[in-house]
């Protein structure tokens, strides 16, 4: 395990807080442009970042010859979850959304377990079992506590997060060796495309103005463009395993911003059930000491 320098440390912080943000971000913009025309901005701003690295880097060959199952992540990893994390910002608070968003690992884990046979050991499945409390913990959350004004709006971001889930498998078993730049660039640019009709209907009758547009460049340029080459900065740099750090870093973030710039209302449901969701994500992701809970099966 590659040790974690200061340096690294602050990196960490830097794109955990940032990361955080956009869940603070989408609060804002949602409500105004709706949800699939913000999430079209969004890709299209983070693709105006992405695009030039790509080119510098000579990754547009890489991205050519894997451009099926790239197109096939971009589905599962954003066009399709970004905009259910959008319609679920229009519903609840920055908070809840990061804390929800927490569970992106052991959807993966479990995903792994189903499809891509990795055992779980039993600990892993009692993970499961105290983050799938947590969930139900928030879920039965007094209406309007925190800021929760639809039903749907736990679902939806859970059903983003198990597609995250499946993403992040697909890149692990289809695109090994592949850059992160690469499937990057090419995920925001078939989101473009495959947003882009959605988003000519969605559009507002009057185009907002002012300082809402922050918000929008924000999450484009800063959260998806700056924020993934920073990620995969830190994978070369310390690697993935510790690159997950940020797991446990973005809901308290996330939490900060919203009640500091939103005003939102830190509840103990929301502190019991982050704790219950962010203890199972340490169990079945084996990132407790002393643990190993995914491992893979030899063929």
């Amino acid at each position: 395990m590659q040790k974690i320098t200061s340096r690294d440390f602050i990196e960490l912080l830097i794109l955990s807080a940032i990361w955080g943000s956009s869940f603070l971000f989408l609060r804002i913009a949602a409500p105004v442009f709706g949800p699939v025309f913000l999430i079209e901005m969004r890709v299209v701003s983070g693709l105006v970042v992405m695009l030039p690295m790509c080119l510098l880097l000579g990754k547009v060959t890489e991205l050519k010859q894997h451009w099926k199952m790239i197109f096939v992540v971009s589905l599962t990893n954003m066009a399709v979850p970004f905009c259910f994390f959008a319609y679920s910002a229009l519903n609840a608070g920055a908070g809840l959304l990061s804390i929800l968003n927490a569970t992106v690992p052991f959807f993966t884990a479990l995903i792994a377990f189903i499809f891509f046979q990795q055992r779980l050991a039993k600990l892993g499945f009692f993970g499961l079992l105290v983050g799938f409390c947590g969930v139900v913990v928030l879920m039965f959350e007094p209406s309007g506590s925190s800021g929760i004004t639809s039903h749907l709006a736990i679902p939806s971001a859970l059903l983003a997060c198990m597609l995250y889930g499946i993403a992040l498998n697909l890149v692990a078993h289809k695109l090994q060796g592949v850059s992160g730049v690469a499937i990057t660039t090419g995920g925001l640019f078939f989101s473009s495309l495959i947003l882009l009709p959605f988003a000519l209907i969605e559009q507002p009758e009057v185009m907002p103005q002012g300082s809402v547009w922050f918000s929008v460049l924000a999450l484009g340029v800063v959260c998806t463009g700056f924020g993934y080459l920073l990620f995969y900065r830190l994978i070369a740099r310390i690697g993935s395993q510790q690159a997950i750090m940020t797991t446990y870093l973005i809901p308290l973030f996330s939490i900060l911003w919203g009640n500091l710039f939103l005003a939102e209302s830190i509840t103990l449901f929301m502190v019991f059930g982050g704790m219950l969701i962010l203890s199972g994500v340490g169990m079945t992701t084996g990132r407790f000491p002393g643990t190993a809970i995914l491992t893979r099966t030899t063929n």
